[in-house]
């Protein structure tokens, strides 16, 4: 018996493969359930009724996703072009301590109308510096993104930190570092009243159609798949890849920024150093378990909101650690790997 590499990837395989993960990855996590002594399809159901039972584990569900959504684009952007973007919660953490620095500064007076897309364009920009900064290092000295990116998480953390320790901080949070919040009119309207689903969920989802419209159809976008697939290739066939990589970046960690920028101004109104539950971590779980397919990413994106949600209610009733949920969605990585292999090898004997 042997491997193959196999010429053409079939469509209906790759299709079934995040399935098949997912899947898999239930299967196993429900081995772990079943030595905590609970039965095994009553914890999935209550996995789903602790994420969609209600109005507002609906609704809170969607929220966890959304900043998911665009982690993961980010990621999946930034990979598909082999570009190992691994800082998107550095980057998100930039996004979110600019928006909290102008929106609660001397641009806080300006009209809600204004002030909101500026700062989410401040924060998606935030993103893109923070991106640029190891790729400039790898164009310019051959080092290694995935080293520098996530190295540069630890650093935006402590700037963030000293930022809401020192010049941003709110003078009225007695003993709890956050920073000044931002205006009360700089906030995204909310979705449905009562709850705090917001408009963040619409831009997010927008955006995967839109990234998947300029990947599938754009010169931008041919280039960017031709530097994953084959560098020397695309620069042969005379691909700017320096400049290609460029834009890559900047669609990459503005797009980790605009998570940060959005989580601020929909949920939270200021920012803390634990405003992350590690979104741009998981985002690259979300990215691989679409396949590195824009559209697939938000389907991505609520399985792993709705495992994170869920969890809790199935702990509470159950009594099952609420890690579970992280296992699942790490086998669910780790499946993913072993499908993807299997859609580019098939075995001979």
């Amino acid at each position: 018996m042997r491997l193959e590499r196999r010429e053409h990837r079939p469509v209906g395989l790759t299709l079934a493969a995040p399935l098949i993960a997912v899947a898999a990855a239930l299967a196993l996590a429900g081995v772990l359930i079943a030595i905590a002594g609970a039965p095994v399809l009553t914890a999935y159901g209550r996995i789903l009724t602790g994420a969609f039972g209600s109005r507002l584990s609906a609704t809170e569900t969607l929220v966890r996703a959304t900043p998911l959504i665009l982690t993961g684009l980010a990621a999946a952007t930034a990979f598909r072009a082999r570009l190992w973007n691994i800082g998107a919660e550095g980057q998100l953490y930039m996004g979110a301590i600019t928006v909290a620095a102008v929106g609660s500064g001397t641009l806080a007076g300006l009209p809600g109308p204004v002030l909101i897309p500026l700062l989410l364009i401040a924060g998606a920009l935030a993103g893109m510096v923070l991106m640029l900064v190891p790729l400039w290092l790898r164009l310019r000295f051959s080092v290694d993104e995935v080293v520098t990116s996530l190295l540069l998480n630890f650093v935006a953390v402590l700037i963030v930190s000293m930022l809401i320790d020192g010049v941003l901080k709110d003078p009225l949070a007695f003993g709890w570092p956050q920073s000044q919040p931002v205006a009360d009119h700089a906030l995204l309207p909310k979705l449905i009243a009562r709850s705090r689903l917001h408009v963040g969920l619409v831009l997010a989802v927008v955006l995967a159609v839109a990234v998947h419209l300029v990947q599938s159809r754009t010169v931008f976008g041919m280039r960017s798949r031709a530097a994953g697939l084959n560098p020397a290739g695309a620069v042969f066939a005379g691909v700017p890849l320096g400049a290609t990589l460029v834009k890559v970046a900047c669609l990459s960690g503005g797009l980790a920024g605009l998570a940060g920028a959005v989580e601020v101004m929909g949920v939270k109104g200021y920012v803390t150093t634990d405003l992350s539950p590690g979104f741009g971590y998981a985002g690259i779980v979300v990215a691989m378990l679409a396949n590195l397919h824009p559209l697939g990413v938000v389907a991505a994106a609520l399985f792993t909101a709705t495992m994170f949600v869920g969890a809790d209610g199935m702990s509470r009733d159950l009594g099952i650690p609420t890690y579970i949920a992280d296992v699942t969605v790490s086998l669910s990585l780790l499946a993913m790997l072993v499908a993807i292999f299997f859609t580019q090898y098939r075995i001979r004997r």
